[in-house]
């Protein structure tokens, strides 16, 4: 029997439309919590579905390939378990491509609000060297510790910022009079490499006559070159259905650092 994605909603039971939230590698629907009761507070007629995307979260022990188009399958299956097909998809940084992706094998599905993320295909993860740092020091650590305080001193010592580590420590669960982190690392070594690999810009380029596209830029972030930028905002320029807001005190973490600016960019995409 296939898996079903974890997930909470948001919003009325008898609301109209539903908006799939999205987060980043190593994330969960956790994450999203607060922001998706501000989001149905402020959208009458809409619910958001918080997801923990396959093995994130309490999304564990879905099968291989862990992939992009996996990814959107298991979405698909998701919407048709919970009856609620997908009117719009909110996603951040790997979770922003899924939301590509998703829109790519979807075309009815043509209002988004995409976080922080690189369209395109990137050769060894250029701009995300953090994140493959931070999953390389994951390895090295191992996956038992004493106390959640022994785990992030652990990431700490290793060169992880304190709040990262900290953030990590969510995956931790207690097992055997200490702590495991729950998540199959090669599992999300697989879904990252595939999102390097995957070029979506196609999505961006050729949008529906209704699209609405909220693309938000971290002003502060490596996601996107100078390049990148420069074709997000050619596209902007030519598309009536994107719009591309850069936030320049914003880093990767746009929701976190400027979330007033990312509900502006939500209520944009879904209002009306």
């Amino acid at each position: 029997m296939t898996a079903t994605l974890s997930h909470m909603i948001a919003g009325p039971e008898s609301a109209a439309r539903t908006a799939y939230v999205l987060h980043g590698i190593l994330g969960s629907k956790s994450n999203w919590r607060s922001l998706s009761r501000l989001f149905a507070a402020r959208l009458e007629g809409w619910a958001f579905v918080a997801v923990d995307l396959r093995e994130h979260g309490e999304s564990l022990g879905f099968a291989p390939p862990h992939t992009l188009a996996a990814v959107t399958d298991d979405l698909a299956r998701l919407c048709a378990t919970l009856g609620r097909p997908p009117s719009a998809v909110i996603g951040h940084s790997f979770g922003a491509k899924c939301a590509l992706a998703w829109m790519d094998a979807n075309p009815a599905l043509d209002r988004a609000v995409i976080l922080d993320t690189n369209p395109g295909a990137r050769e060894n993860g250029a701009g995300s060297e953090t994140t493959l740092e931070v999953l390389r020091t994951l390895h090295r650590v191992g996956a038992r510790f004493a106390s959640r305080d022994a785990f992030v001193s652990a990431l700490t010592d290793a060169g992880t910022a304190r709040a990262t580590a900290q953030w990590l420590a969510m995956n931790l669960v207690a097992r055997e009079g200490g702590y495991a982190f729950r998540l199959d690392l090669d599992a999300i070594d697989a879904l990252l490499a595939d999102y390097f690999a995957r070029d979506l810009w196609r999505v961006l380029e050729a949008p529906s006559p209704g699209a609405r596209i909220e693309f938000v830029v971290g002003g502060r972030s490596t996601v996107l070159s100078a390049e990148d930028r420069a074709r997000l905002a050619d596209l902007d320029a030519r598309h009536a259905g994107l719009r591309v807001t850069t936030l320049p005190e914003a880093d990767h973490w746009v929701h976190v650092d400027d979330p007033g600016a990312v509900t502006d960019a939500v209520l944009r995409a879904l209002g009306g």
